[in-house]
């Protein structure tokens, strides 16, 4: 989950017969497709849940990683790339793409490392989780889709990824869609110790940094994952079907060491590599994201997250924040798909 609860610190984390399975083309041979120009209003309206997957999924090599993806929309439209968080995955697009596809995006949708189809190229990898490396991931992931810069839209560990592709690597990021704003942090900002009630939420993050804890996660990382499912977005009704989809993906044979020195990471408790020093200390700055960008918030967000204006001088480009009303949890693009994708049109308007 989100873990940064002011500036810089932690916080907690269509129509009914549009699918996926028809917008899939092949590989984007385009860096720099023009803008959309669809407007918000322009996209159909879409009950959430209306989908429930993409079509075949793809694999690439890129960077550390293989990575699996699903794809939507002409591969000659402006490219989206849009990230999960934890303990999610892909599904929480599968709403959005959609809709995405159908104003011309080119729309990639991948499982971060330690999920789904994701796997690691070498066994004698480290199993890495901080930040930083997510987001080269990504870069490295664009790279081999020949993709230039695209507009980045995520939630959760995706919204930190984007946010710090958006201020290490502005050029490789057109605008930027966040939910839950301005999510770079440092080892040193999560060690500040926070009142009672700020910590006692984060009761998973202490327990992740016991073995029990990790012993615990991988046991029952299904019940746990639907626990904060549950916690965060406290008046999302998902069924079980639409959990066990996104459950699948835990199943990944490094997703619990991914997960737990990911946490362990940012509270200090385990190291990082050293050839990714130079990146954080940057990041524990706090740099400032310039390009253009819109901040999300649901209204019922049960994950602990700071108000918009804490970190609206964050952004010094166009920006706008929006509130996402009716009940809207953490896991916003599969709780409010359309106004997800309208935001991502917005942005890549300005």
């Amino acid at each position: 989950m989100s873990e940064d609860i002011n500036h810089d610190r932690r916080r907690f984390l269509s129509t009914a017969s549009m699918t996926i399975a028809a917008a899939h083309l092949g590989m984007m041979g385009s860096a720099n497709a023009q803008s959309s120009k669809t407007k918000p209003a322009d996209l159909p309206t879409v009950k959430p849940g209306t989908n429930t997957s993409f079509g075949p999924l793809k694999q690439i090599d890129a960077g550390l990683l293989n990575v699996g993806y699903a794809e939507a929309g002409p591969t000659t439209g402006p490219a989206v790339i849009l990230l999960h968080g934890w303990p999610y995955d892909i599904h929480s697009y599968v709403d959005v793409a959609p809709l995405l596809a159908s104003a011309g995006y080119h729309v990639i949708v991948p499982y971060l490392r330690g999920y789904g189809t994701t796997r690691f190229l070498s066994s004698e990898t480290f199993r890495n989780g901080q930040p930083s490396v997510v987001a080269i991931d990504l870069i490295a992931l664009m790279d081999a889709l020949k993709i230039q810069q695209a507009v980045l839209a995520g939630f959760d560990w995706g919204a930190r990824t984007a946010d710090i592709i958006a201020a290490l690597w502005p050029e490789r990021c057109k605008a930027l869609v966040s939910v839950s704003g301005y999510l770079i942090g440092s080892q040193e900002s999560g060690k500040i110790p926070l009142p009672p009630p700020a910590e006692f939420q984060w009761w998973y993050q202490f327990y992740f940094a016991t073995e029990r804890g990790r012993a615990g996660y991988d046991k029952y990382r299904h019940d746990f994952s639907k626990l904060i499912w549950q916690l965060a977005s406290p008046k999302w009704n998902f069924d079980d079907a639409t959990f066990d989809r996104s459950a699948a993906s835990f199943d990944n044979p490094d997703h619990v060491a991914i997960v737990i020195h990911n946490y362990r990471w940012r509270q200090g408790l385990a190291e990082g590599e050293p050839k990714y020093d130079d990146l954080e200390k940057r990041l524990a700055e706090g740099p400032v994201i310039t390009v253009p960008t819109i901040t999300l918030e649901g209204d019922a967000n049960g994950a602990p997250h700071a108000d918009g204006s804490s970190y609206a001088k964050k952004f010094s480009g166009k920006y706008a924040h929006r509130i996402i009303t009716g009940g809207v949890g953490h896991n916003l693009p599969q709780e409010a798909p359309e106004a997800f994708a309208k935001a991502v049109v917005e942005v890549d308007g300005y």
